[in-house]
């Protein structure tokens, strides 16, 4: 555990960025053998799409990080956030539950908020509006929503008093099991079924990806499915019913087009088209 934390305290940008390049090439290859849908589609261009808004969200945390590493370094100076308060404990317990907690509040509540409040849903549907997911869709975030989760991130920080190796961790997690649980692999349903009891599984978070509601407004979590199941907003549903996308951008020249997608955000909002 001491060596985590050694390595993450000091991990290089370089090797966050492999994580992310490493994370998508491998889960590129998995469901290009072990698909669950075979999707026809131009996949290099799909994916150019998704690796733009990808570099974007690196920037925007590229640019805003001594924010977070400020906010995390005071926490730890001052003694501030629920992990500083907590008693001695076993290192491995204290990272368990400083992760959960990160992901409860930069991953889950950031998700709910901006499905529930329409002004920040006008940037999260550019995510939604993939009618192919794969595993590039896990980076597929307009600019102005890497913003809003940057800044949940460091509420999630400051409450959680996070040391920043721990962030590093997080992070680092969250790409992989992000790229994993979007990625197109068929995975053995009742092995599916049992890791979505711990993870945030493939087929558990296809389901948010279903074009209408109620579906969409379900498991809304990054990494670990606890918070799906303790706050009600976990459900299921056949692979086979699946449709990717959101009822109101389902053309492609809506959801398959760069310059409208960093549009959408600011266009006349629509109605749902179906029920």
């Amino acid at each position: 555990m001491n060596d985590i934390i050694a390595y993450f305290s000091t991990i290089p940008s370089t090797h966050r960025s492999l994580i992310l390049v490493g994370g998508i090439t491998i889960f590129w290859l998995i469901e290009n053998t072990f698909p669950l849908f075979q999707m026809k589609y131009r996949k290099w261009q799909h994916a150019g799409i998704n690796f733009f808004l990808t570099f974007t969200t690196i920037i925007v945390n590229f640019v805003l990080a001594f924010i977070l590493i400020k906010t995390a370094n005071c926490t730890t100076e001052n003694h501030f956030g629920i992990l500083q308060w907590l008693p001695q404990i076993p290192i491995w317990l204290y990272t368990i539950i400083g992760l959960l907690l990160l992901d409860l509040i930069g991953a889950y509540l950031a998700h709910l908020v901006q499905h529930k409040i329409k002004f920040l849903w006008r940037f999260h549907i550019v995510h939604h509006t993939d009618t192919w997911i794969d595993t590039t869709t896990a980076n597929r975030h307009h600019p102005g929503e890497s913003i809003i989760r940057f800044i949940f991130t460091t509420l999630g920080v400051l409450i959680v008093g996070s040391p920043m190796w721990m962030v590093f961790l997080y992070q680092s997690l969250s790409v992989i099991f992000s790229q994993f649980n979007h990625a197109n692999i068929s995975l053995p349903a009742k092995f599916d079924a049992f890791l979505s009891y711990f993870i945030i599984s493939p087929n558990m978070h296809k389901v948010h990806h279903h074009y209408v509601l109620p579906y969409t407004d379900s498991n809304y979590g990054n990494i670990f499915s606890v918070w799906d199941r303790l706050f009600g907003t976990f459900t299921t549903l056949p692979k086979e019913e699946l449709i990717y996308g959101v009822d109101t951008h389902m053309e492609p020249q809506e959801n398959n087009k760069l310059k409208n997608l960093l549009q959408i955000p600011f266009q006349k909002s629509r109605s749902a088209k179906n029920s």
